[in-house]
């Protein structure tokens, strides 16, 4: 659903309210792939530069980032 979501996006150059609600929901609930990773940065990048514009232009917070689990 991620790369769905994503390549909507870069097709668009917008991401809806919807989708980053739909973006957050999968993240939250950790239902992702570690392969999905590398493109859900390239669009947090992708809209931090302006290239992909948000619809949710009201809040400051795109998206919370997974960090990778540190395991030593």
């Amino acid at each position: 659903m991620i790369r769905t979501i994503i390549a909507s996006a870069f097709q668009t150059g917008y991401l809806s309210v919807e989708s980053e609600g739909l973006l957050q929901q999968v993240l939250a609930t950790k239902c992702y792939q570690l392969d999905d990773l590398p493109e859900l940065a390239a669009l947090y990048d992708a809209v931090r530069a302006g290239k992909i514009k948000r619809e949710a232009s009201s809040s400051n917070v795109l998206i919370e980032f997974p960090l990778p689990n540190k395991s030593s």
